[in-house]
């Protein structure tokens, strides 16, 4: 039951921080939209920033598996391709997508977020991971991008113009298409 609350907290808070925005939205709020009383609410997540680190925590520990992964691996084209495959399968299989258009609507107001810190400087680590060292900086960017054209796709497609399946192939193609250079 307790997990089962967290969860609707997390998602009706993410709702509400992507429609109203991050810093319009108050604990109370979540409160009633739940129909609970704000000590209920405070049992689970003390503050704002409690829920932000509950939402992209999945997120992080999903990019500390990914790098574990790839070091152990030798650097090589099959690696690259593999890591690739992996960090889509990741953002295809969490509520991802959901996740991001809250942090991009929220930008501003989550930028020195610790948390969110964590993620950019796993996505730099990982970047660093999927080329030789000493690569060429095309080639380096070229890798990196190859993450995140994944990303990309998703954003950059009208809705309900291709199925979901339809977008993840398009954009590994993309993503494989910048690991050949």
């Amino acid at each position: 039951m307790r997990e089962d609350t967290r969860t609707r907290i997390q998602e009706i808070a993410l709702r509400l921080f992507t429609e109203q925005g991050y810093e319009a939205t108050s604990l109370r709020e979540i409160a009633e939209e739940l129909g609970v009383t704000k000590a209920a609410l405070y049992y689970h997540f003390k503050t704002k920033d409690d829920i932000v680190a509950s939402l992209v925590e999945q997120r992080l520990t999903e990019l500390d598996e990914l790098l574990a992964w790839v070091r152990s691996r030798p650097r090589s084209p099959e690696t690259r391709r593999e890591l690739v495959e992996r960090y889509a399968d990741n953002i295809r299989a969490t509520r991802h997508l959901g996740i991001a258009r809250f942090l991009e609507r929220n930008q501003t107001a989550l930028r020195d977020h610790p948390t969110l810190i964590k993620i950019r400087e796993r996505m730099m680590q990982l970047t660093s991971e999927i080329s030789e060292p000493g690569a060429p900086p095309a080639e380096r960017i070229s890798h990196s991008l190859a993450l995140f054209a994944l990303h990309a796709g998703k954003w950059l497609m009208k809705e309900g113009e291709l199925s979901e399946e339809e977008i993840h192939k398009a954009c590994l193609e993309v993503a494989y298409r910048l690991l050949e250079r």
